[in-house]
């Protein structure tokens, strides 16, 4: 690294780090991979008459089927209708069946998040009293046991095989165009092109199991699959199939056509296979961008392209790395890896480090948002676990850039001395085969065809003894062999950090895993504080919202006291999703009994104190199942309202 070059990273590393601090200390509220924020009736609540459907609100959006949402009684049996629909925003409702009789039910689900991945889950509650239930929630997890296992060896493969393929030809292409022709490397980008397409044709056969039963039975169901490519997941990877096969047409025409020009003749190649080759590249790392994390949630329109950039980044380093690295050790004898491909790599590489770092930092602010993320939930204890090894990769790379530099200086001043060495060797042979015409006329005759034979496997044992000498010669010189080690080192990290970024792309986002958790506890504390009030006919009702705006969600707990024909006393308030009281400019709500046809009945509660306003004397004048409704206004601009239903006695 040049002395010029030492002082621009360390900047552009201080100026990193800075807005990384700016980003994570501003965060805003973002979801990806679908959580359970909320649910009614609530987990462990008892309830004193059997409710009319089951309702579960989550973090973000999800895909259901009839088997999503199940309510089981404490034989195991389900007493859903098995039409689970959705309840308006990100709240999904399945009926019950009418005279349910009192003991503890299950309820249990498995949905699809909009980020592709399969999120499911179980909890309790009971009407009446808690009774003995033979169903377990222990396990209830989706894209587990040998589906599982196989699917996630296939997001590997698939992200190794774009890697070596992206990687392997932009290597070719911009660093070492004579390498069209050295067959490890051909052999290299077909195995990548083979192992990407191989891989997604398994995750098409694998993705209606996989966020489905779970049964490696039903991977060849060809309903199952039918229902896949109607999906988001479904369609980008038929996309990445249908672009593999422009990459063949790209491969075929790199080591064809390519590899048959003349040197001048390639500048003239090597322009349009750039350009198509990127275009291809970055459509397949859109196939990724467009169906996961980066497709839903906070700036989505913003991460999807910085997704591809990363993906492209990543390609651009490791899959240059690998073809180096077979370059360095497969490559003939007689046509070894110049000096100057390996400079042009290096340049490339810092570029893609540097890539990776900005879309990195971008990346992580989005999906962690605080910094105890960083160690309070799995998915940003893996992440740093990438960050160590990427550090120790770009170290490692420092010291290949070093044997570079030093190999460049032995090539140089050797490169005088072997053309000095050619115009000898050259001149003697042009005398030894002038001087010997004459004999070889002579005698040419008396020899015959015999020795033609002999002196072509002379020629071809010379030729082969030379090739070895070259060889020794290549493999003894000491930079070569350091800059093959310390490549072959990085090359190793590579593969361990391929296979922590595919286990953190299926890892529920840090953002995510953190407003379940608050929301779990919040659940809880309400469960505790309403238990004391159930004797006296309370009813609390709870309802998580979302404005769209910054600082826009969190939950709703309505208390409702007697809950009784006549006067009720009315306590409202309002948590933010850490479960912190937080005021809003304006709340309403109205009271209807659709049955009746009466209502709305508004009522303006108000402010007591941060996140609480009250009312008293609230008329309810007939009994019966009255839907509360309250608007949440959180800006001049940004409100949304909700309901819910309660029983009133």
């Amino acid at each position: 690294m040049t002395r010029t070059t030492a002082p621009r990273l360390r900047t552009l590393v201080l100026l990193l780090l800075a807005a990384a601090c700016a980003l994570l200390t501003a965060a805003g509220p973002a979801s990806a991979h679908a959580a359970l924020t909320g649910s009614d009736p609530r987990q462990g609540a008892v309830v004193d008459k059997a409710p009319a459907q089951v309702s579960l609100t989550f973090s973000e959006a999800v895909s259901l089927d009839d088997d999503s949402l199940r309510v089981l009684d404490p034989k195991g049996q389900r007493v859903d209708d098995g039409r689970p629909a959705g309840a308006g925003g990100t709240t999904y409702a399945v009926k019950l069946h009418a005279g349910l009789p009192d003991g503890t039910y299950t309820v249990a689900y498995q949905v699809v998040s909009a980020d592709s991945h399969p999120v499911s889950g179980a909890y309790t509650f009971s009407i009446g009293a808690p009774s003995q239930t033979s169903v377990s929630v222990d396990g209830q997890k989706a894209g587990g046991g040998i589906v599982g296992l196989l699917y996630g060896v296939g997001r590997y493969v698939s992200y190794a095989g774009f890697v070596v393929l992206a990687g392997g030809a932009a290597f070719v292409l911009a660093c070492w165009p004579r390498g069209s022709g050295v067959r490890p490397l051909q052999r290299l980008v077909v195995s990548g092109w083979l192992a990407l397409t191989a891989a997604t044709l398994l995750l098409l056969l694998l993705r209606g199991s996989y966020t489905g039963s779970g049964k490696a039975g039903d991977v060849f169901d060809l309903s199952l699959l039918g229902q896949v490519l109607g999906t988001k997941s479904g369609a980008s990877l038929v996309s990445r199939l249908l672009l593999l096969a422009a990459a063949a047409l790209f491969i075929a025409v790199l080591f064809g056509a390519y590899d048959k020009r003349e040197d001048e003749e390639k500048r003239d190649l090597t322009f349009g296979l750039a350009a198509g080759g990127t275009v291809v590249a970055a459509g397949l790392a859109a196939t990724w961008a467009l169906s996961e994390h980066a497709s839903v949630g906070l700036q989505a329109g913003l991460a999807m392209p910085v997704d591809v950039v990363h993906l492209l980044a990543v390609a651009g380093w490791l899959g240059g790395l690998t073809a180096l690295i077979v370059a360095l050790y497969r490559a003939p004898a007689d046509t070894p890896v110049p000096a100057s491909a390996v400079r042009r790599f290096s340049r490339i590489a810092f570029g893609s480090v540097v890539a990776l770092v900005v879309t990195g930092v971008y990346q992580s602010w989005r999906q962690l948002g605080s910094w105890s993320a960083f160690t309070d939930t799995r998915y940003g204890q893996l992440l740093l676990v990438k960050i160590a090894l990427v550090a120790v990769m770009v170290g490692i790379a420092y010291l290949s850039r070093r044997w570079t530099a030093q190999l460049a200086r032995t090539a140089s001043a050797v490169a005088p001395q072997r053309e000095k060495e050619q115009v000898g060797v050259g001149g003697g042979r042009e005398k030894e085969t002038t001087g010997g015409s004459g004999a070889s006329k002579a005698s040419g005759a008396s020899k015959g065809s015999g020795d033609s034979r002999r002196a072509a496997q002379l020629a071809r044992q010379r030729a082969a003894m030379d090739t070895a000498r070259q060889k020794r010669l290549r493999d003894a010189d000491p930079h070569r062999l350091g800059l093959r080690r310390s490549v072959l080192a990085e090359a190793g990290i590579a593969v361990v950090l391929l296979a922590v970024t595919t286990v953190l792309t299926q890892t529920e986002p840090g953002r995510t895993e953190q407003e379940a958790q608050a929301a779990g506890r919040s659940a809880a504390g309400r469960s505790a504080a309403s238990s004391s009030t159930a004797a006296s006919g309370a009813v609390t009702l709870d309802m998580p919202f979302d404005t769209g705006s910054a600082n826009g969600k969190g939950v709703v707990r309505i208390e409702l006291d007697p809950a009784r024909v006549g006067d009720n006393d009315l306590h409202l308030y309002v948590e933010d999703a850490d479960g912190r009281a937080f005021d809003i400019p304006e709340v309403k709500i109205a009271f209807t009994l659709e049955a009746k046809d009466l209502g709305p009945l508004p009522v303006v509660p108000d402010h007591i104190t941060t996140g609480h306003w009250s009312a008293s004397g609230v008329q309810l004048p007939m009994a019966g199942d009255w839907k509360v409704a309250v608007t949440v206004r959180t800006s001049d601009i940004d409100q949304v309202t909700l309901s819910k239903n309660a029983q009133i006695g």
